[in-house]
């Protein structure tokens, strides 16, 4: 290793949380390192929350499963709370037939309904022609 940043998983941050996703080629490497950013970006941004979108995600295992629930424990120590979002049917089917709880993982409809959870409110959408307003 040589400590530069390897591809992967983006995390960007919008204020004191830290918005990224899942894809679907998450293999078990990727799925650690994935974790240990994230982690390090906690603890090193004092993240108070995190939103992590699973709607591009098709499938699931339980080496996956389990990552998030490691995941959401670690940041829950560190002091932020995770939201998994954007569960497709599929992939809730999945970890119904496997047995697979996801234990401590709070979960939303949508990015937008996890952000909300998180405190971040969408600004109202100006009426059709209308001119936003100018700064002064």
């Amino acid at each position: 290793m040589t400590g530069q940043p390897q591809p992967g998983v983006p995390i960007l941050r919008l204020g004191d949380v830290l918005v990224t996703g899942l894809l679907n080629e998450l293999d078990d490497r990727t799925a650690i390192a994935f974790t240990e950013e994230l982690t390090e970006r906690i603890s090193a941004e004092g993240a108070r929350g995190v939103l992590i979108d699973i709607s591009r995600l098709e499938i699931i295992d339980s080496f996956v499963a389990r990552t998030l629930m490691e995941l959401t424990t670690v940041a829950r120590l560190l002091g932020a709370r995770v939201i998994v979002a954007g569960m497709r049917p599929p992939v809730a089917i999945t970890l119904v037939e496997l047995g697979i709880e996801l234990v401590g993982v709070e979960t939303a409809l949508n990015p937008e309904q996890g952000m909300a959870a998180l405190g971040w409110r969408q600004a109202p959408q100006p009426p059709e022609g209308a001119r936003r307003g100018t700064a002064g």
